[in-house]
């Protein structure tokens, strides 16, 4: 969860900061309590990298620019307010997309990229049928799903989830999200973009599933592909360490 005291609010944007040295960005996913990166903001800033998570306004634009490549077009004047260069985009879910669509337009910013659970190919990326207003149980049942151990679904995040679904305007602007994210498919797109790619996916995914991992990463020409086991749809948040390793090493793979 984001944490309301490191939270720093400026001009129109509001994101954590922590650390120093090379800027990585985290974009989170739609449903904010599903994308816990707490893992790696515990690691990276003592590993000599700014860590950086901006929050995106999924539920803030007009209904008529709730779509992946406005949140792409945010991304840009986020990083161009914090006059941000090569960064290393790390996204889960949407936010995996939004990485993908901001690297296609704009491959000179973007030294590395981190996908993990990301949508882009796979229609059903965003967890197919979310969206079921009212029953509590039901929202518990497919929040639990999302990840290969039940448990790490804490009520909290159930909460927030059950709480954006029956807020009619966020409910409305989760399907916008959601039916744009499969309009702006990948595949013609990804074979063209050179950006070295770490592909970081839970072997158990049930909502975007392995088969999508390896499709990203027979279509990404500069990819690799990472498994971690007994995981779900959010890697960084149900094997941080496991999934920090990766990221880490792969940084230093391609020493970027």
């Amino acid at each position: 969860m984001m944490l309301e005291k490191q939270i720093i609010a400026e001009a129109d944007f509001r994101y954590i900061e922590s650390g120093e040295g090379t800027p990585v960005v985290i974009l989170h996913g739609l449903m904010g309590g599903l994308s816990n990166f707490n893992g790696v903001l515990d690691y990276f800033p003592a590993k000599g990298f700014k860590v950086i998570v901006p929050e995106l306004p999924v539920y803030d634009l007009p209904l008529v620019n709730t779509t992946v490549k406005s949140l792409a077009n945010f991304l840009n004047e986020f990083l161009s307010f914090k006059e941000l260069k090569e960064v290393i985009l790390l996204g889960n879910s949407l936010g995996g997309h939004i990485a993908l669509l901001f690297s296609k337009f704009h491959p000179e910013k973007v030294k590395g990229l981190i996908i993990t659970g990301s949508s882009g190919l796979y229609e059903n990326a965003m967890g197919d049928g979310y969206p079921k207003r009212g029953d509590y149980d039901y929202i518990k049942t497919k929040s639990e799903e999302v990840f290969y151990d039940p448990k790490v679904a804490t009520k909290e995040i159930v909460d927030e989830v059950f709480q954006t679904v029956n807020d009619r305007s966020k409910l409305v602007k989760t399907l916008a999200i959601a039916k744009s994210a499969i309009r702006h498919n990948m595949a013609k797109d990804l074979p063209k973009m050179q950006t070295p790619t770490a592909i970081i996916w839970g072997a158990q995914d049930s909502v975007t599933p392995p088969s999508v991992a390896e499709e990203f990463h027979a279509l990404l020409p500069n990819s690799s592909l990472y498994w971690i086991d007994k995981c779900g749809h959010a890697p960084m948040m149900e094997h941080p360490q496991e999934f920090n390793k990766i990221m880490h090493s792969w940084i230093d793979k391609y020493q970027l």
